[in-house]
């Protein structure tokens, strides 16, 4: 069942609709993006569907993404680990920001129960700040 939502999750994330993606989310979620959450508004923590919703539906406020690939995904499971890269701009410097990641998940009853991504927190805070 983890690989079936997982490729889901990739149908939902490349038509990219905030409220479907969010509905594969357990209304209680441990959700965790890493970082300086002062200079990174949209990363941090979520615990909620409503909360993850609302980060799909604010970071292209924050973002103009143009590349989210995953290249591997490791499935255990209920737990799975996905690596790949990103590339985005942010709006407010015009820097771009390009970094690698990693994802851990745990898919229970066919709903997303715990995202956390590991990325290059620092590189994103620079890429933040004004030149």
């Amino acid at each position: 069942m983890t690989r079936e939502v997982l490729a889901e999750l990739d149908r939902r994330m490349a038509d990219y609709d905030p409220g479907r993606i969010a509905g594969l989310f357990a209304e209680t979620v441990d959700w965790d993006i890493p970082g300086d959450t002062a200079t990174v508004p949209w990363i941090g923590k979520r615990t909620t569907r409503a909360e993850v919703r609302e980060f799909f539906a604010d970071l292209d406020r924050y973002l103009e993404r143009d590349v989210y690939e995953v290249e591997r995904t490791f499935v255990d499971g209920e737990r799975a680990v996905r690596t790949g890269h990103l590339r985005s701009r942010v709006r407010s410097t015009g820097r771009w920001i390009e970094t690698r990641f990693a994802i851990e998940m745990t898919v229970t009853g066919g709903l997303i129960t715990r995202y956390h991504l590991h990325e290059d927190s620092w590189h994103i805070a620079e890429a933040t700040r004004p030149a």
